[in-house]
């Protein structure tokens, strides 16, 4: 389960920025995280609950964004949605394709006190 790799990490950069602004806690921690990141959304809400207690983390809301795939063709340039990372292009059928979005996995903002 490397959701909980995924998390560790998380709780790191958490741990260095309350730190760093001599904060006690986050309040609120916001994650972009793609489609197409290779995360299982069960695994990554039992992964956190594991995770966060007894950190900076453990009493903070968690706010989620989940950002689509989104694919350019390399054979007719056509933009298209990719709910898969072999999504064909539904313009000419063709597999080879420019992944434009849906594997991010940022914390986006941490609310310190």
């Amino acid at each position: 389960m490397h959701e909980l790799s995924i998390v560790l990490s998380i709780v790191d950069i958490a741990e260095q920025q309350v730190a760093l602004n001599d904060a006690q806690s986050v309040e609120e921690i916001e994650l972009e995280i793609g489609q197409l990141a290779g995360v299982e959304w069960d695994a990554l809400d039992f992964a956190w609950e594991a995770a966060t207690k007894h950190t900076v983390l453990e009493k903070s809301s968690r706010k989620l964004t989940i950002i689509d795939g989104k694919a350019r063709c390399l054979e007719c340039g056509q933009g298209f949605s990719a709910p898969t990372l072999f999504t064909e292009c539904p313009s000419c059928g063709s597999f080879f394709s420019d992944l434009l979005s849906g594997k991010e996995l940022r914390v986006k903002s941490l609310t310190l006190i």
